[in-house]
């Protein structure tokens, strides 16, 4: 399969799965209701979250916040767009793991993007707690940005491995 074929079926699979998973928690779950999956550890609960990661900007009541949140997510997944289509011109080295982690990262971007776009918030439906501290909610994309920037991590250490090398080669 091509390889850019591979990066939009990745987005897509993610905006498909972020957008089901989403509609369900809105249609089956109340808001604030709490179902525990894993008592004391893991919990299904609906919030709306009208901010940007992890609640940011959430207490703003400007109008102009889910404006600047739009334009954000434009330019980031134009950018990350651009990457994917030309790896090598935008300076990357072009690997199955950079194409799959930006593609993640743009699936996870596009569905919460859709949220805002046309509902003001995101839906969060995903809670864990580690002992007392309780770790912000977060939904299906959420996890594929952050999945997809792992894997970019892991691209970045595994290419500046090799571009050091090349280099102590020539000297």
């Amino acid at each position: 399969m091509n390889h850019r074929l591979q990066s939009v079926a990745i987005i897509a699979a993610v905006v498909i799965i972020d957008r089901i998973t989403k509609l369900y928690i809105r249609v089956r779950v109340s808001p604030w209701d709490v179902h525990a999956v894993i008592p004391g550890f893991f919990n299904i609960i609906h919030t709306e979250n009208p901010g940007a990661a992890f609640g940011m900007f959430s207490e703003s009541a400007s109008q102009w916040r889910s404006l600047f949140l739009i334009a954000v997510s434009l330019v980031v997944m134009a950018l990350i767009g651009w990457i994917l289509w030309r790896p090598t011109r935008a300076g990357f080295a072009d690997s199955a793991l950079l194409r799959t982690g930006f593609a993640l990262v743009l699936g996870g971007a596009l569905g919460n993007f859709i949220d805002r776009a046309t509902r003001g918030t995101v839906t969060d439906f995903l809670q864990f707690f580690f002992g007392t501290y309780e770790f912000p909610s977060f939904n299906a994309a959420d996890s594929a940005i952050t999945i997809g920037a792992g894997l970019l991590l892991i691209d970045l250490w595994r290419t500046r491995g090799k571009k050091e090398l090349a280099a102590n080669e020539r000297e």
